[in-house]
């Protein structure tokens, strides 16, 4: 095995963190009531077919409850549950940097009283995003460790109109550039197994992002939730969805063009079992990440083993 990780084939991320800060670090999540430009019909209406009303958010917190309150409930929560000892306020739900600056720096104030705090991570769309919003939080970068996340899900303009996403994959490009050298660390975020998608356009859109350098990836599988167009879509059988091994054997082929500093944040989660529709398997989260790593094993395989 010539892979350069420690115990993975991969660069988890909750390795970095533990790395960078010398103890365990998790992520605190938050809903600070914003919205997006697919819901409130300032772009496009309905809002991307796979979204729900939570906005892919885990609906662990309620926006009714301050930030403050968010944050210390979740983490003495973490710690009871992980052991815990640093957090990351995740600012999850929705667009979280939809809103003018003004009152984004209010809202991200209020993300470090707690002491425990060694970081914010902000999850947006490359469309919500400008100068002044960037150096904003390039603001919090120079003082505490910043990630933003950009829900990209495909690089392909096909596809990410019929998702009705509501901006191309030049709007992500974009964005990645105005957030680089300003200290902020990038994640990614792309869905695997979106209508009308080729395993060649998910490895494309693997490539785009290595040739970017993003510094974090987080990988989903399309999942099909309560109360979601893509349900219809899924009950009318106009869409297929990948089974547990097609998905193991992309996400290796997504993982050998990233490059080696590339972190992986998520390769499976819990898919929101209250709400999941299917695949059912989604949430055996700890199986799917057994079966990628036999399958980089038998491979003899690594994340960046064909990255150029």
């Amino acid at each position: 095995m010539n892979s350069p990780f420690k115990d993975k084939r991969y660069n988890l991320f909750s390795r970095h963190l533990e790395d960078t800060f010398n103890c365990k670090v998790y992520k605190v999540t938050i809903d600070a009531g914003f919205s997006c430009p697919n819901r409130d019909g300032s772009k496009l209406t309905g809002g991307c077919i796979f979204c729900d009303d939570s906005g892919s958010f885990s609906q662990a917190h309620s926006n009714l409850i301050s930030v403050n309150e968010q944050l210390i409930i979740g983490i003495e929560k973490q710690k009871e549950r992980f052991k815990a000892q640093k957090f990351i306020a995740y600012f999850q739900a929705y667009s979280n940097t939809y809103a003018p600056v003004e009152k984004l720096k209010n809202i991200y104030d209020n993300a470090f009283y707690h002491p425990d705090i060694v970081g914010m991570s902000i999850g947006t769309r490359p469309d919500c995003v400008d100068e002044e919003k960037i150096d904003l939080i390039a603001d919090y970068a120079f003082k505490k460790h910043v990630w933003i996340e950009y829900g990209l899900q495909s690089i392909h303009d096909k596809t990410l109109n019929l998702i009705n996403r509501g901006h191309s994959g030049e709007d992500f490009i974009k964005a990645v550039e105005l957030t680089k050298n300003k200290n902020i660390n990038i994640c990614a975020h792309v869905i695997i197994g979106l209508p009308g998608e080729t395993g060649d356009d998910i490895i494309e859109t693997a490539k785009v992002l290595a040739d970017l350098k993003v510094d974090g990836v987080k990988i989903h599988l399309l999942c099909v939730l309560n109360g979601t167009k893509i349900e219809d879509m899924y009950n009318k059988e106009e869409i297929t969805l990948m089974s547990d091994s097609e998905y193991v054997d992309i996400v290796c082929n997504f993982l050998e063009v990233l490059p080696p500093t590339t972190t992986i944040h998520r390769m499976a989660g819990n898919g929101l079992k209250k709400i999941l529709v299917a695949p059912k398997f989604l949430g055996e989260k700890f199986r799917l990440l057994n079966m990628i790593d036999a399958e980089l094993q038998r491979r003899d395989s690594w994340q960046g083993k064909f990255y150029v």
